[in-house]
């Protein structure tokens, strides 16, 4: 919104600063996190009213979780995506296509979660939304967003796959990369999702993706940086950067409730959202690998789960104590708040790991 302001160039001074991508992320930081701030007092009062007894806590997870964590209220994530929403579409140019897709695909998989949220929460119990319907659900929305990535690219290099670190390769997958990049979002947002097990654990590395990815968008959106650090440029994309400012920004935000002992849990409604916004940032960006680094926790998380579960079905017994990893620690004496910024020291080393791709190739 504030964006059209640049239409009025020439008549007020100071104006044309809000033609910089820059400004404007720093704008949406602010807003976002102020929004939170300030009305997350009252979307919790509300939240926990209307929940009662708050998230249902899994009967075989760690006991402590019982007595510590009984009664908190769940979809905090609606305090992340109402300022994450407010704040872009306050600072970002509303005209550019990839705002409206990665928005698109942020708010559906919040529905989705929400709803997976609702059915816990109502039915006091931790088995939600079935989970081949909910894959499902998410596996259409992220195929469709990178169905229309293609189609307004309208240049070859929108089906390509780069490989980090090496120069001026990359492996065209055709029209089969909507389905890879739809399985990169899907992955993504559940990967979020099944990280988000401790008070502060998952925002943290969200807002550290999302800041390291808003820089990236603003590179690869640039035609002079891009060609400098040797990155494909994909026009328009760096106006992601507002948007991803406004994700750490809501994260700041909610951090401040979420912070130990919880407040409030982001619970699906926050966490595949997010997920799914970090992983439509990347395939948009054409850093799809990138995302695979600088989002490591959460693949470790993920593959934490997938090796538990096979590991039980082909031996029939546990690899971890228990999963997702984070419950493991617990479970070796590791205290919550030990678990939880030792975490976030990996999540910045990844990030750092992951941009160091855009120069060393």
């Amino acid at each position: 919104m504030f964006y059209w302001l640049t239409e009025l160039v020439g008549t007020i001074p100071g104006i044309n600063v809000f033609r910089y991508i820059t400004f404007r992320t720093g704008g949406a930081i602010v807003t976002a996190a102020l929004f939170v701030f300030l009305f997350g007092p009252w979307i919790i009062d509300h939240l926990r009213l209307a929940q009662g007894k708050g998230q249902p806590i899994r009967l075989d997870g760690p006991p402590t979780h019982l007595v510590t964590k009984k009664g908190t209220p769940t979809m905090g994530g609606l305090m992340i995506l109402s300022g994450l929403v407010v704040s872009t579409l306050l600072w970002a140019n509303l005209r550019n296509p990839y705002v409206w897709i990665v928005l698109a695909v942020t708010l559906g998989f919040g529905m989705v979660g929400f709803y997976d949220d609702y059915l816990k929460v109502s039915k006091q119990s931790d088995k939600g939304f079935s989970g081949r319907a909910r894959l499902g659900v998410e596996g259409l929305i992220a195929l469709l967003a990178c169905i229309v990535f293609v189609t307004i690219s309208r240049s070859p290099a929108a089906t390509l796959l780069a490989i980090p670190f090496i120069k001026e390769f990359a492996i065209n997958l055709g029209w089969f990369y909507a389905i890879f990049g739809a399985f990169i979002i899907v992955g993504s947002g559940n990967a979020v999702n099944l990280t988000d097990g401790l008070d502060g654990l998952a925002i943290v590395p969200v807002m550290i993706a999302s800041a390291s990815f808003g820089l990236i968008a603003y590179l690869v959106g640039n035609a002079v940086f891009s060609e400098y650090l040797q990155i494909r440029y994909v026009a328009g994309t760096g106006e992601l950067a507002v948007l991803c400012g406004a994700v750490l920004g809501a994260g700041l935000g909610f951090l401040w409730f979420n912070a130990p002992p919880a407040s409030i849990f982001m619970g699906d409604t926050g966490s595949l959202a997010l997920g799914g916004m970090l992983g439509t940032v990347a395939v948009a960006t054409k850093h799809e690998i990138v995302l695979a680094v600088i989002g490591g926790l959460f693949v470790v998380e993920a593959l934490s789960v997938i090796v538990q579960v096979a590991s039980f079905k082909l031996t029939g017994k546990r690899f971890f104590r228990m999963a997702p990893i984070h419950h493991h620690y617990e479970q070796k004496g590791w205290t919550e708040p030990q678990i939880v910024i030792r975490f976030w020291i990996i999540a910045v080393m990844l990030a750092l790991a992951g941009l160091a791709t855009l120069k060393l190739r």
